[in-house]
């Protein structure tokens, strides 16, 4: 990332460094993006990403709100995080636009304009939906852990850097997904 920003005039952000406070501090020695991606999973919550953005602001470094494809009740984290940092100088980043269902009670929050309104009522503003929490209990004992970086039609194969063992796109396979 520091050889690519050297060679570029825009602005880089990523999601796979700078998401914790040892990293954000080597990045402000060493300037590798220019844009802090919050997300409040990685920094551990509302207030982590508050302080991250104080320091991204002493330090003059962009800070923009980062998806994880996150369920509505990570969402409204990430709603009132963009909310309350007067430096949020980038688009927020959303993945929820994907989901086809919600654990929170009503649905899916909804867009208007291209934009999810902060949610108003107590607490985080929303309610979680007991049947489906229960649901996706079901499915996740079933199906096990979400494998993020995992490859199912390569069993055991884990991402290494530099990866030098593709996916052949020739490969026509598509993988099973138990019922």
């Amino acid at each position: 990332m520091r050889r690519v920003r050297e060679k570029v005039r825009m602005p880089l952000a990523t999601n796979t460094v700078v998401v914790n406070f040892e990293q954000l501090a080597t990045n402000l020695l060493n300037t590798a993006v220019d844009v802090v991606l919050l997300d409040t999973t990685f920094w551990g919550g509302i207030r982590a990403c508050v302080k991250a953005a104080a320091i991204c602001e002493t330090f003059q470094l962009g800070v923009a709100v980062h998806s994880s494809g996150e369920l509505g009740i990570q969402l409204a984290t990430m709603l009132h995080l963009g909310a309350v940092i007067p430096n949020l100088s980038f688009a927020a980043d959303a993945h929820y636009h994907h989901l086809t269902d919600d654990i929170i009670a009503g649905g899916k929050l909804k867009y208007e304009d291209g934009c999810i309104a902060v949610p108003s009522s107590p607490g985080l503003g929303v309610k979680l939906d007991r049947d489906k929490v229960a649901e996706y209990r079901e499915l996740y004992l079933r199906l096990g852990s979400y494998a993020y970086d995992q490859d199912p039609l390569r069993p055991g194969w884990t991402p290494t850097i530099p990866n030098d063992r593709w996916a052949d796109p020739r490969d026509a396979r598509v993988p099973e997904i138990p019922n």
